[in-house]
């Protein structure tokens, strides 16, 4: 997985960063975790929470995982799809 950039940071409850960011696998864009600077394994977008807990609504991130807002989650989901509209309009079309 290659580090494209950060999308945006927060302090979780237990004091340690979350740094939800882009990266590139296997030739796609797609959201990844950092807690305490270390690489969360997890799902590469964030997933709904079922049932949603307050204002949490999803979640990253397999041990530890981390809850998002819906705000967090539309944000996260945009900066993802924007950078892979940008990549499908580099690549050239065959034809």
């Amino acid at each position: 997985m290659v580090f494209k950039r950060n999308i945006f940071s927060r302090t979780l409850s237990n004091g340690m960063r979350a740094d939800f960011a882009i990266g590139m696998e296997n030739g796609v864009y797609i959201a990844v975790l950092y807690v305490g600077g270390r690489l969360i394994p997890g799902p590469t977008q964030p997933q709904p929470l079922v049932p949603p807990k307050d204002d949490v609504t999803h979640w990253m991130g397999n041990r530890p995982s981390v809850g998002l807002s819906d705000a967090e989650t539309e944000k996260i989901i945009q900066a993802v799809s924007l950078e892979n509209s940008v990549l499908q309009h580099r690549i050239p079309k065959k034809g």
